[in-house]
């Protein structure tokens, strides 16, 4: 699959972001700036957050108030559940998820 530019470069943050951490997910976002946010799935004791949804939050932390395109690298077997809830309650329906593998290769592209 072809990306733009701008999408190849969310799944090298998600992937960069998964390996830096060992994480189980990486993600990240660009908001409707152009700004992006990349983060890992956190899983301790006491609070467990998406990848994606984490990279959501960070954005409406920062002031984002829409979210252009999405990613999340994830291993293929068992494949990701990929919820997206959190990015299409910032900016709706129609929103490209790119679903990657651990080399960026994308599997499956989700729309909000």
């Amino acid at each position: 699959m072809e990306l733009s530019p701008e999408d190849a470069k969310l799944i090298t943050l998600a992937r960069s972001a998964r390996t830096r951490n060992g994480a189980k997910h990486g993600a990240a976002v660009r908001d409707q700036d152009g700004r992006t946010y990349a983060a890992t799935t956190v899983d301790l004791p006491s609070l467990t957050v998406d990848a994606l949804d984490l990279a959501v939050a960070m954005a409406v932390s920062s002031g984002a108030k829409g979210i252009e395109a999405a990613a999340l690298v994830a291993e293929r077997t068992p494949e990701p559940i990929v919820d997206g809830t959190a990015v299409r309650d910032l900016s709706g329906h129609g929103v490209n998820v790119y679903i990657a593998d651990l080399d960026g290769e994308v599997v499956r592209v989700g729309t909000t």
